[in-house]
């Protein structure tokens, strides 16, 4: 996640201590976890939370009541299974399958969330299990309008006569941290039933604290792919839904008013050219898609046989591939969520600024309504933005980019109980005769002048988003409610490279520097040698691309012996050359570049002594970390063959090794139709044993 420091008034940063923070998030219902814990291990008690207890109340009490079989009990996971386990390091994005809450929505966004391991770990805290200092209780962190919130629940979960969840579960019949993830997003929504119905960019917001980016497929831009790429590689979330109305099974495979993640873009070469594909998976874990790239296409044959087994599937796992002119056609919209807005610009590796500001709309008060309401527009709460000047302005236009968000928060303690209002933002640029006046604005300058954005926009969604190019100078920013009189509570955030906000009639603002995940070695020569690198040579052969690698010191040993050799980058070449052209394209290498910082991390936790190289005993650890699991016998066969004579292996041998037991590993279940076997042609294994 972003590092935060916060500033008031003055220059200097000052930490401000106060709960709502990611580092000391507020207690939902002032329950605290830690304290809760010690209790029930002093006590010998499991943990029972009687703030959700196990009632049909905290399931709901509408629609949802009529799906539930009969016999509904709630029991602990040590009473389904023999060995539960609270959450697994390779935990992905088809380990959970959806229950009978609707909340396609939710799943779809925490699929997303698998893809950022680090990300994931903040929402759900390691060092909880069903083993170390079990008591019945878990704890789990959301970003809930403009504070972390963490929430306790015990691990009493909804059954059926049979043992089996109603809700959310996993693949993995002993794996539960997805029911328990669920039951407490249920918790903070209010209900389970109040997780019914809702939009994928909720749930990303809600996972990340980030900032979502809607576009209408309809309206989609010319450089549609190139945002998808950009997005893709800065590491943000993205989800998408199809045309809304009563959830069901259309005859092409997809499911109207359903949510669905994105789970990887390809540009893949065909016989008569490329084609830029898409990756979606469904939340229910089955029902594909059956167009062109589905799993039966024969699309498939225009590709050359490797590239073929390294993306192709054609197991029922609710994930399948279309074409991106297929995906504008059938699917409404597509959500990136950013943890910085990045993706608004092509420069890389800038700092933004984000800057919130809590407010209210009042009855009588605040909430004027929008601006055809010319008595009472102007009495809308009044934020001024200072845009100023910096190196960072688009050369061509001289102009900052600037990314607003406008969030509601819900009126009642149940979610669906609280609709969200229409709401929106207008952004006026205000002449010099007014840049003096500290109040607000009056009537007379709404009737004058007209905002920036010439249309406003009113959505009944829980945040509108909206980005500008703005000039250097002075603006006021009013958020809105459509109708006058209405009442709620609202975030208003403001990213840019370099502006000030404070609203009109009140005190200092908080501003948010917002840099980037983290400043460490990897990201700066990504940022600054990889890129750069890239924009001069379309694709990397393995002589550059052993030169690329060796730019970073991978290991901490005093003289790593882990620069990567020729032959070394010739086995990595093979491995991620899916079109056997000899070279690696900018998102060949990223999908590298995402694989080697991973490594590096198993790497140097086994490097104990800083030597660098791993010995034997650590070996079977690191590659279990991968979630690989292989007989004792070929430990042994692997440090002879990728070690040197005392059996010690280094980092671009270990690099190796990974690499072509997760990529054949992929290959293998693509294949199989049972997870058994599969069945090759001569041909066919003599090109994935020789170019391999």
């Amino acid at each position: 996640m972003p590092r935060l420091s916060f500033i008031t008034g003055g220059k200097k940063p000052k930490q401000i201590l106060r709960t709502g923070t990611f580092k000391k998030p507020r207690r939902l219902q002032s329950q605290d976890y830690q304290i809760l814990l010690e209790r029930c291990l002093k006590t010998n008690k499991l943990f029972v939370d009687d703030a959700f207890p196990a009632e049909l109340s905290s399931i709901g009490t509408g629609n949802l009541l009529q799906k539930l079989p009969s016999g509904v009990e709630w029991k602990r996971p040590q009473e389904l299974v023999k060995n539960p386990e609270f959450f697994t390091e390779n935990a992905s994005r088809v380990d959970l399958h959806q229950g009978l809450t609707e909340n396609c929505w939710f799943l779809a966004a925490l699929a997303s969330l698998t893809f950022h391991q680090d990300i994931l770990a903040n929402v759900v805290p390691k060092n909880q299990s069903f083993e170390k200092n079990y008591a019945g209780i878990f704890h789990f962190r959301f970003w809930r309008f403009g504070e972390w919130v963490d929430v306790v629940v015990d691990d009493r979960l909804p059954v059926n006569a049979e043992g089996k969840l109603l809700f959310v579960s996993s693949i993995r019949k002993n794996s539960f941290w997805g029911a328990l993830l669920e039951k407490a997003y249920a918790k903070l929504c209010g209900s389970y039933e109040d997780m019914q119905i809702g939009q994928v960019a909720e749930a990303l917001v809600d996972f990340t604290g980030g900032v979502n980016m809607t576009i209408k497929l309809a309206e989609a831009p010319p450089d549609l792919w190139q945002i998808m790429i950009r997005a893709a590689y800065s590491g943000s979330l993205m989800g998408c839904q199809t045309r809304s109305g009563p959830e069901r099974v259309l005859d092409n495979g997809l499911v109207a008013g359903h949510a669905y993640t994105v789970t990887g873009i390809r540009r893949v070469t065909c016989k008569s050219g490329t084609e830029n594909l898409i990756r979606l998976r469904n939340p229910w874990g089955k029902i594909e898609w059956k167009g062109n790239w589905s799993d039966s296409s024969s699309k498939w044959d225009q590709l050359n046989f490797k590239e073929r087994l390294l993306i192709r599937k054609t197991r029922e796992d609710g994930e399948f591939w279309m074409s991106i002119e297929d995906f504008e056609a059938h699917f409404v919209e597509l959500v990136i969520c950013k943890l910085t807005p990045d993706l608004m610009s092509h420069e890389n590796g800038k700092q933004w600024m984000l800057s919130m500001q809590s407010g209210k709309w009042t009855s009588g008060g605040t909430a004027g309504g929008r601006m055809t309401y010319t008595d009472t527009y102007w009495k809308n709460p009044q934020y001024r933005l200072k845009i100023l000047k910096g190196d960072d302005m688009e050369k061509c236009t001289n102009t900052c980019n600037v990314l607003v968000s406008l969030l509601q928060k819900q009126n009642h303690r149940h979610r669906n109980q609280s609709p969200p209002l229409y709401i929106g933002l207008s952004i006026f640029m205000v002449p010099f005769e007014y840049q003096s006046v500290r109040r607000q604005l009056p009537q007379s300058f709404f009737m004058n002048n007209r905002p920036v954005n010439n249309k406003c926009v009113f959505i009944n969604e829980r945040e509108v988003t909206q980005d500008f190019h703005l000039l250097p100078g002075s603006y006021v920013i009013v958020p809105s409610t459509a109708e006058p009189d209405q009442e709620c509570e609202f975030i208003l955030r403001v990213f840019s490279r370099k502006h000030l906000l404070e609203e009109q009639k009140e005190g200092p603002n908080i501003v948010i520097c917002c840099k980037k995940i983290s400043e460490k070695q990897d990201d700066k020569i990504w940022d600054n040698i990889i890129i750069r690198y890239f924009e001069k040579h379309p694709v990397v052969n393995v002589s550059q691309l052993q030169m690329l690698l060796n730019k970073v010191n991978w290991t901490s040993a005093k003289q790593a012996p882990g620069k990567f050799s020729l032959d070394a980058c010739k086995v990595i070449m093979a491995q991620l050359d899916v079109n056997t052209s000899g070279t690696l394209s900018i998102q060949e290498f990223r999908g590298l570049w995402t694989r080697l910082i991973s490594y590096q991390e198993i790497f140097q936790r086994r490097d104990i002594d800083r030597s660098g190289y791993m010995k034997l005993t650590d070996l079977q650890t690191a590659v279990q970390e991968k979630g690989i699991t292989l007989n004792h016998q070929f430990y042994n066969l692997m440090a002879m063959r990728y070690g040197n004579s005392d059996l010690k292996i280094n980092f671009a041998n270990f690099v190796c090794l990974m690499l072509r037991m997760e990529i054949n590993g992929e290959v293998f279940r693509n294949l199989s139709q049972d997870g058994k076997g599969i069945y090759l042609q001569e041909a066919e294994w003599m090109l994935l044993t020789l170019y391999s």
